[in-house]
């Protein structure tokens, strides 16, 4: 992911999760909150790894990550287990999927305006019961599994695939990618 990002010319920061208190809700954390204040991001990557639910203080730490992008509108993006977790955090829940991990497959666009890849990698188990509120559902898979999502008021979206996987990056997804920061491409 750094090597991505690096590539999209920006400077990435990784936030650790050591700040997020176990002890603390996910809306109250008072030492994280002081180092996103200090460090100021102009964006949240939520990367991929490991399965919603499975590193508690992983969890805590993302999801007070999104309530903070919210109230400072900062733009998201959620990359596979990260659109997850965006999307657990909207109030939907995650389904076990087959056949998703270690394959490629085409993207079916919800909107043909939308520029989106024509085929992804994807090493996922679980993808999502249900569009959150809020979102809207910019891509499907074959099976009619969400593939990707964009708030709708925010500057928000989530993958499932994992853009900096790629051989060489794909040019969609930098477009794509810097167009959701705002900025030229």
């Amino acid at each position: 992911m750094i090597q991505w990002i690096a590539y999209n010319e920006f400077l990435p920061v990784p936030v650790p999760n050591v700040l997020a208190s176990t002890k603390n809700s996910h809306d109250q954390q008072p030492e994280l909150e002081r180092w996103l204040n200090y460090i100021q991001p102009n964006a949240l990557i939520l990367s991929g790894g490991n399965d919603v639910g499975e590193f508690n203080q992983r969890d805590i730490t993302e999801k007070y990550l999104l309530s903070w992008a919210q109230t400072k509108k900062v733009p998201v993006l959620g990359v596979c287990r990260g659109l997850q977790l965006m999307a657990v955090w909207a109030g939907t829940s995650l389904i076990k999927l087959e056949g998703h991990a270690g394959t490629r497959h085409s993207l079916i666009a919800s909107n043909e305006k939308d520029h989106l890849p024509l085929e992804v990698n994807s090493f996922h188990n679980w993808g999502l019961a249900s569009c959150p509120k809020g979102f809207d559902v910019l891509a499907t898979a074959h099976d009619g599994a969400i593939e990707a999502i964009r708030h709708n008021t925010l500057a928000w979206e989530g993958w499932m695939w994992h853009p900096e996987r790629e051989a060489s990056f794909n040019k969609i997804d930098n477009v794509r990618f810097r167009a959701l920061l705002n900025l030229r491409n």
